[in-house]
């Protein structure tokens, strides 16, 4: 594991990245970009999701909004302080304005999003100081696993960073 970020030591990250691999795995076989998510509240997982934009023709039903949708109606409110997002590829601006509005305390993510990620591969929104609300992170676990994912789904062109971009990775 090569992870990097503010670990918490009590928090199963193999395990909750696991499911958001399974979920990943669903999305692969369904000929889709292989982004899962799970959420997890108090160390029990509350919400699982994949990316469902094809499906439902919601361009907002990333994977990270899924499971946000999810976890806030089963815990039956829209903040949701003590929650941690495991999800296997950084997410996008929409998605981690979503988290933030949420009010979500984590974010874990295996690999880096060099296209559009906003918690550190392009641009860094989940920890910015000018906003009232900032992420705690954890990237890399079980990065291997997701990359391989990847590498079986997309053309090596929509896993580079755009040119000029300094994506980290």
């Amino acid at each position: 594991m090569r992870a990097a970020g503010l670990y918490d030591r009590g928090m199963n990250y193999e395990l909750f990245m696991g499911e958001a691999l399974a979920e990943a795995q669903i999305a692969l076989d369904q000929g889709k970009a292989p982004i899962g998510a799970v959420a997890v509240v108090n160390d029990a997982m509350v919400a699982r999701a994949h990316d469902r934009v094809q499906e439902s023709n919601d361009p907002t039903a990333h994977a990270v909004v899924v499971a946000l949708r999810e976890a806030t109606r089963k815990m039956g409110r829209a903040r949701l302080a003590e929650a941690t997002i495991f999800v296997t590829r950084e997410p996008c601006p929409m998605c981690v304005g979503a988290l933030l509005a949420s009010d979500v305390e984590a974010l874990v993510f295996a690999v880096p999003n060099r296209v559009d990620g906003a918690a550190g591969g392009v641009i860094q929104l989940a920890q910015d100081d000018r906003l009232t609300r900032r992420l705690r992170i954890v990237s890399g676990i079980r990065c291997e696993e997701a990359e391989e994912l990847f590498s079986r789904a997309l053309p090596v062109e929509q896993t580079r960073a755009p040119e000029g971009v300094n994506a980290l990775g």
